[in-house]
């Protein structure tokens, strides 16, 4: 397989998984190609061509795309933050004789970092599909959108991608995608696990060897709002949809009879919030989340016969 074809494997898996109907992504790339379409001659070639077929803005091939349509996949280097170290790190590799063609990245970077924040709106059908009437979770959603927007138009989004550029090393980052394979991943384990109380859903994580991995760490599953005994209620996951939600939206989870939230973390403004609407949270843990959520796509590409390095708190479990 080349580079540029796991890479899209990898989109594809998360689109496999979306909480969106598939009717609203096709939608969301036809606006796109709209919007392609209505730019003067001269603003064309400034569009990124990845928003026609991609619906993640967070998810992008940053460095030598082209030439990765036709070099081999043998092994990739995949960490949850890719940095100039990082990328220093791979060609270290390389200088020792190990084959490294490409560097993944989880969270965005390059051509990813400054968009990410448009995938946020996809909380609103996550929450949607725990009963929050869509266009009510719309308008607790896009105000975050647009702080988050704001908050990342400051950064320095080519760092690492300048040092892969400078030593001829592929680079791009899935993290929408991946996200989305946790979120499935976890929303079927805790409907088939049906927990009763509180320490039941802390026993259902550790069934999983990411979660196991960080409890060594000192990293475990802990409920930040609830007790071991408190009852569950319904339980959904928060693991997609770019960053954290605004705390307004536990108030409308309440109300759709929403007992329990497990995510990857909160901010502390979220805990008073979810105490105050009698909302359970539950930390799974980011690392461990988002390995679980990057394995789930390693394991198509290790069936493809792709190596995966795993660096910068990516721990590799395959499940094949």
């Amino acid at each position: 397989m080349k580079i540029y074809d796991a890479y899209r494997t990898a989109i594809e898996a998360g689109i496999s998984k979306d909480p969106r109907p598939q009717a609203e992504i096709r939608r969301a790339l036809s606006k796109e190609k709209e919007a392609y379409d209505r730019l003067p001659e001269g603003r064309k070639d400034l569009f990124d061509p990845e928003r026609l077929w991609n619906p993640y803005a967070d998810s992008r091939f940053s460095v030598m795309a082209e030439e990765a349509r036709d070099l081999e996949a043998e092994a990739i280097m995949w960490g949850i933050d890719i940095g100039p170290a990082e990328i220093l790190l791979a060609d270290r590799l390389r200088e020792k004789g190990r084959t490294v063609s490409a560097v993944a990245a989880h969270h965005p970077i390059g051509t990813a970092r400054t968009c990410f924040p448009e995938v946020v709106s996809l909380q609103a059908d996550l929450y949607h599909n725990a009963g929050v009437p869509i266009n009510i979770a719309e308008s607790v959603i896009a105000p975050r959108t647009e702080e988050v927007l704001r908050g990342v138009m400051g950064s320095n989004y080519n760092q690492g991608a300048d040092a892969a550029r400078i030593l001829g090393i592929p680079l791009f980052n899935v993290h929408c995608p991946a996200d989305n394979m946790v979120q499935s991943y976890l929303t079927d384990l805790f409907e088939k696990a049906n927990p009763y109380r509180l320490s039941e859903i802390i026993d259902a994580l550790y069934s999983e060897p990411e979660y196991r991995d960080a409890a060594r760490y000192n990293s475990p599953p802990k409920i930040m709002v609830g007790s071991p005994d408190s009852r569950c209620g319904k339980v959904i996951c928060k693991m997609n949809g770019g960053t954290s939600s605004p705390k307004e939206i536990y108030e409308k989870l309440a109300w759709a009879g929403v007992g329990t939230v497990v995510g990857m973390h909160f901010p502390d403004s979220h805990f008073d919030e979810a105490r105050r609407c009698g909302i359970n949270l539950v930390i799974s843990g980011h690392m461990s989340s988002d390995s679980l959520g990057v394995n789930l796509i390693c394991d198509i590409w290790e069936r493809e016969g792709i190596e995966v390095i795993p660096c910068s708190g990516f721990t590799r479990h395959s499940r094949n």
